[in-house]
């Protein structure tokens, strides 16, 4: 039985790389072709920030079982950490995908440290508490950096919360205005730097979840009093969970943030929490596959109906409610079961009388 639930895994983690890497090699072969519009161009990179944050939500809520309203919080602090990095650095380190390689990981690493320091006290709640304080936290992060301002000159750098009290020296640069946000950027993100964060992420991710740690997490989410009774230390694990979850959606926070010459706080808001766990639950809780397919599916279906105007929301919504419904119906699923079961048996018969002929 355990052999046959690891080729299982296996099968299904060979699956979930197998599904990015054709997507990527389709549409950079569009891409090189000049066959995508250049609305398609515009929409790829936002999708591979987004599947980023639907796995690394879905390793939390999914996975850990742990319901957190905070995410864009995480991505904010990644994308404006990522921006200031790069920034900085843009005289020492001219390679544009080197220095957008440091800033993913100094926005992920900022991203982490704060989930390590919210973890801490937040951690030691559960259910509606942990989802209403995580909802705070992104609140509260948008409103910090919606008041900084962050610049550089000669004499070095210099960050304040109110503009009165920083004053730039001649050649100064703001790279952080306040509610203006971040202006003037440079864009560094690319499309293959966004498939080599998916890769990365579903690395980690994937790797977690069938390694004892994992094993330990799920314990926790399935039945928080018999993994204590058998010596798992619960806060630890949901910290590695948490910890984890939020240092890659810092990561994303700077692809994102990088793939446009101007960025406000106000990007990073409880709608964006909200539509990144619409994805995470639409996808299937726990299923990594899922949240690739229904971030990219979810992230296009809004912007392609542009065209319809205020019906377009509408009919977003709608197709939510049949995708829930679908999802999370025992018929459907009944009945998916069934044809699978059908198709199984006719290539099994195709392949006997294959044999026998």
């Amino acid at each position: 039985m355990k052999k046959i639930l690891s080729d299982k895994t296996k099968r299904t983690n060979a699956a979930t790389y197998l599904l990015v890497i054709v997507a990527f090699a389709i549409m950079q072969t569009l891409y090189s072709l000049g066959a995508l519009g250049s609305a398609m161009k515009g929409y790829l990179i936002p999708i591979c920030a987004y599947v980023v944050l639907a796995v690394s939500l879905n390793l939390l809520v999914g996975i850990c079982g742990e319901l957190s309203l905070g995410h864009a919080g995480f991505m904010g602090i990644g994308a404006f950490t990522g921006i200031i990095v790069a920034s900085v650095t843009a005289s020492v380190i001219p390679n544009t995908v080197l220095r957008l390689t440091v800033a993913m990981f100094a926005g992920g690493l900022m991203a982490g440290i704060m989930g390590f320091l919210v973890g801490i006290p937040v951690l030691r709640l559960r259910g509606d508490y942990l989802a209403i304080v995580t909802l705070a936290f992104g609140e509260i992060m948008k409103n910090i950096i919606n008041n900084l301002y962050v610049g550089t000159d000669a004499e070095g750098f210099h960050m304040a919360i109110t503009t009165g009290t920083m004053e730039l020296g001649e050649g100064g640069k703001m790279i952080i205005s306040g509610p203006m946000g971040a202006t003037g950027m440079q864009k560094l993100s690319t499309f293959p730097m966004g498939f080599a964060l998916i890769m990365f992420t579903l690395f980690v991710v994937l790797n977690l979840v069938n390694s004892k740690e994992g094993r330990a997490i799920k314990a926790v989410r399935d039945n928080r009093i018999a993994a204590e009774s058998v010596g798992i230390n619960v806060t630890t694990f949901r910290m590695k969970a948490f910890v984890v979850s939020a240092f890659l959606a810092g990561m994303a926070g700077v692809l994102f943030g990088l793939n446009f010459s101007s960025l406000q706080a106000s990007k990073f808001n409880f709608n964006t929490s909200i539509n990144i766990l619409v994805f995470v639950v639409l996808g299937g809780m726990g299923n990594i596959m899922g949240s690739v397919i229904s971030a990219t599916v979810l992230y296009v279906l809004p912007e392609a109906m542009r065209g319809l105007y205020d019906y377009r929301m509408i009919l977003y919504a709608v197709v939510l409610i049949v995708v829930m419904l679908c999802t999370w119906s025992p018929k459907v699923k009944g009945m998916v079961q069934v044809a699978k079961a059908a198709i199984a048996d006719k290539l099994n018969l195709k392949k006997e009388a294959g044999n026998n002929g």
